[in-house]
């Protein structure tokens, strides 16, 4: 696709032709516009310093410690591999790690918004107008790719902003098995909170090696990626909305453009399909066996290994569920939201078993897919224990 043309030269003509190349980007995400903001946003545009080798030291030997025991009380293997690894990052270094693992569901995610703004009759997609129009005459080819990487990126950034490791929210782990951890934050929050940083660390990789031990298990990553696909063709654009949020653009306002394009609710929609809303049912009552299984499984090992175990996994708790920029645009554009409702259904789930089958009930529930609960049994733990053949 061939972008506009500017003609004549100046500072404006060259910002005209340098801000064309950005819109025109090829394939379904701009990824570099993607990359850029979630750099920026993870950092605020400052520079950052890399982890110090000390807490990377450290925070090796406490994930050894951890993956352990999680391995002991699971027991199921914590890997694909057989070992867990450990990267320590920094906050734009997780940014773009995220935005790989993330590369396949968003661009799923974009060729399903970019079908639904290209269809339909020419006449019922009208140019946009102001100034948007002059650099936005081709609204389905040059608007989706630069939408989702604007809203791909400031959610990840958003996210990246306040990460602690790998899994501060449930998506798929690395398919190498190299953990993320973000010393500086850990750090940061360990202070903030007044917390011995030690004991946060070993929280962060308790909780960490338990999520990937349990997401790494192939029926439920082959789950989780296959709930991320069909969130994704499942988006219905509002046009109209679209359009006129378009109009009010200012095109000489980079700043415009994240705070238009980078919010899911506004150009999304408020309200998610029909199909998005019948996928969830199933899908938060897994995140909800999910969370709850973790939970138990760190509370267990780290009143054990963590001499501040009950502050420290209050502090992260309340983290997790504050309702930010990131967590919020993940629920809207992925389907993957961790809110209060579903922290309490699975604690009550997990629970429930434990009360009626003890830690062999609950070792039941990674086994297969068939052994993961339906939304009615994560509300009556005693019919999934009765499906699956143990008495309640």
């Amino acid at each position: 696709m061939s972008g506009p043309s500017f003609s004549g030269g100046g500072p404006l003509g060259d910002l005209l032709r340098d801000l064309a190349r950005l819109l025109t980007a090829q394939g379904p995400v701009n990824w570099e516009v993607a990359r850029q903001l979630a750099v920026w946003t993870a950092t605020g545009g400052e520079s950052e310093a890399n982890p110090e080798p000390l807490a990377r030291m450290k925070t090796e030997e406490l994930l050894r410690v951890a993956e352990m025991y999680v391995a002991q009380g699971t027991g199921l293997p914590t890997s694909r591999r057989g070992w867990l690894g450990l990267r320590c990052v920094t906050r734009a270094e997780w940014a773009g790690a995220m935005l790989s693992l993330l590369h396949d569901p968003l661009a799923e995610l974009a060729t399903s918004v970019q079908a639904t703004m290209g269809t339909g009759a020419p006449e019922e997609h009208p140019a946009v107008p102001g100034p948007m129009g002059d650099l936005l005459g081709n609204l389905p080819q040059v608007l989706g790719p630069l939408m989702l990487g604007v809203q791909a990126g400031t959610m990840v950034g958003n996210l990246a902003s306040r990460a602690l490791g790998q899994y501060d929210v449930p998506l798929p782990g690395p398919p190498d098995d190299e953990l993320l951890a973000v010393p500086g934050t850990v750090g940061s929050f360990a202070a903030e909170w007044d917390l011995p940083v030690d004991d946060v660390r070993m929280y962060v990789c308790l909780r960490d090696a338990t999520y990937h031990t349990v997401l790494s298990r192939p029926h439920v990553s082959q789950l989780f990626r296959q709930h991320l696909r069909a969130y994704a063709r499942a988006f219905d654009m509002d046009l109209g909305s679209l359009e006129g949020r378009l109009a009010a653009i200012d095109p000489m306002d980079p700043m415009a453009f994240q705070q238009s394009l980078g919010d899911p609710d506004a150009l999304l929609g408020e309200l998610r399909s029909d199909e998005q809303r019948r996928l969830m049912v199933p899908f938060r009552a897994f995140l909800a066996a999910l969370v709850g299984y973790a939970d138990h499984m760190v509370d267990t090992v780290g009143r054990r290994l963590v001499g501040s175990y009950s502050l420290v996994s209050e502090a992260v708790r309340r983290r997790r569920l504050e309702d930010g920029p990131g967590q919020r645009a993940l629920g809207k554009l992925l389907g993957v939201e961790v809110d209060q409702q579903v922290v309490d259904a699975g604690h009550g789930f997990v629970a429930g078993v434990l009360e009626r089958a003890g830690t062999e009930g609950l070792s039941r529930l990674w086994e297969s897919e068939a052994t993961l609960p339906t939304p009615a049994e994560v509300d009556a733990p005693g019919l999934w224990l009765a499906r699956i053949d143990l008495p309640a």
